[in-house]
């Protein structure tokens, strides 16, 4: 029988390079030198390439949650942002429902502007009605936690820890519907009662047919989020099943 689940993500055979400049022998790093191979266009005296993601395919359904694992530098958060659109795929292709929202502890926010200005500005970025945005900002607040210990949400960004800072970014995007919602590592951060709260944000995504997929290195809340892991290594797939059985021939590798 055909699989009748609707596909939200399609990645097809797809390659990720990244391109490093590098400087060659004396002089060819300066700003002249760069200013000079910009005008005529000519190539500088080393161009390293990285292959982060090599061949990868695979399919994402409405309602899954996808943990996505490997060790550092395994090719993780490169594959979620081209997911987002953010790198191009050198070779194959990447199809996408709509427009993924990529979520990571170094999203942007404005550090001069208080919590709750950013919140209002996140909201209106993602598309929310000044009047939806006006009734959930107390609630993303809350959400957030940021305010459990003092009036942080009329305070600059500049003045939140990076927990509280990464806390708030999930809040604001974990506040709209999401066809796909990638989240890069922001369920590692705060304490065990937001990471409860999260968690389950998470599991309310997929019942409204939405897609997650969370990088962590935090097995633990893979197992408690994600039904489906895909685990890379050196920008490959060395496995995509059931979330216990890849974790399980996971550690198994990285034991050894």
């Amino acid at each position: 029988m055909a699989d009748q689940r609707e596909p939200t993500v399609i990645v097809d055979d797809a390659h990720v390079v990244y391109r490093v400049h590098q400087a060659g022998s004396a002089g060819t790093g300066s700003p002249l030198a760069s200013f000079k191979r910009i005008v005529t266009g000519a190539k500088p005296a080393t161009l390293r390439e990285v292959h982060a993601i090599k061949g990868v395919s695979f399919v994402a359904y409405k309602g899954e949650a996808i943990g996505l694992i490997g060790t550092n530098g395994s090719g993780k958060s490169t594959l979620l942002r081209a997911i987002a659109g953010l790198l191009p795929v050198e070779k194959g292709a990447i199809y996408a429902a709509g427009q993924p929202s990529l979520l990571g502890v170094n999203a942007a926010l404005m550090n001069d502007l208080p919590g709750e200005r950013n919140v209002v500005l996140g909201c209106l970025a993602m598309g929310m009605s000044p009047a939806q945005v006006k009734s959930q900002v107390k609630e993303i607040i809350d959400f957030s936690g940021i305010n459990e210990r003092g009036d942080f949400s009329s305070l600059p960004m500049r003045t939140y820890s990076s927990g509280m800072a990464a806390r708030l970014r999930f809040s604001i995007a974990a506040a709209k519907k999401h066809d796909v919602l990638l989240i890069d590592e922001a369920l590692a951060t705060g304490d065990a009662k937001f990471r409860k709260r999260s968690e389950q944000r998470v599991r309310d995504l997929r019942a409204e047919a939405g897609t997650v997929f969370l990088v962590s290195h935090s097995e633990q809340s893979i197992r408690d989020t994600c039904e489906r892991c895909i685990w890379l290594e050196s920008g490959l797939i060395r496995g995509d099943g059931p979330t216990e059985e890849v974790l399980k021939e996971y550690e198994a590798y990285v034991k050894k």
